[in-house]
């Protein structure tokens, strides 16, 4: 399927401006709505829409350690701004369209009071194919994915499930199952797309043994 927004490897900024948030998952090819209220933020999101609309997604790795830079993780996604809109009591709402995953190299200056890294896209190029190749075991994944809905009490349009392609159906349920941040974060940083889904299927399963919906399965 041809993405004709989509940027190509050399597109990418080597300086890409950061907004930290725990607990929000963004993959390639997936779609992360985002309500943008605080200043710097507000800043971040205005410079990127004039600088190619790139900005990486990444979670603290300590988020209860209350200063306002917190330590983030060491892997994060970028995203396209492929939506936006501007509210009245000044916020922006926009989507963000997954490019691909990132290392930070560096972190470097500030600017205008959000945070910028030196990212180094190479480990993650496989990221940018239109089609990428995708082992599920799709059984197994249905069989587990609806307990596990009903034990947070969530409904899926299960026609929608039953059509949806095996890359988009582990994409959209990583992003949006409530497991913990470092759980999603396993999920960002797995190798491949078979390897994610296979993380999913064994998350839900963990949280289902240990019937505490997922709160503690992954140790590290």
């Amino acid at each position: 399927m041809a993405r004709p927004f989509h940027p190509r490897l050399e597109d990418l900024p080597r300086i890409l401006p950061i907004f930290p948030l725990s607990g929000a998952l963004l993959l390639p090819q997936g779609k992360l709505p985002l309500n943008i209220f605080e200043p710097r933020y507000l800043a971040l999101v205005q410079d990127s829409l004039a600088w190619g609309r790139i900005l990486g997604m990444i979670q603290p790795s300590e988020p209860t350690s209350g200063p306002q830079d917190p330590p983030v993780f060491g892997t994060g996604c970028a995203g396209r701004v492929s939506s936006f809109d501007e509210t009245d009591d000044g916020r922006l709402t926009i989507t963000l369209t997954g490019v691909c995953r990132f290392r930070i190299a560096e972190e470097v200056e500030t600017t205008r009071g959000y945070r910028r890294v030196a990212a180094d896209w190479a480990p993650f190029a496989a990221d940018l194919d239109e089609d990428p190749e995708i082992v599920v075991d799709r059984t197994r994944l249905l069989t587990v994915l609806k307990p596990f809905l009903k034990l947070h009490n969530m409904e899926l349009n299960w026609k929608a499930v039953e059509a949806a392609g095996d890359l988009a159906l582990t994409v959209s349920l990583a992003m949006a199952c409530p497991f913990e941040p470092r759980e999603k974060q396993a999920l960002l940083e797995a190798a491949t797309p078979s390897q994610r889904a296979e993380t999913l299927i064994a998350l839900m399963e963990m949280a289902m043994a240990e019937g505490n919906g997922g709160k503690g399965t992954l140790r590290q």
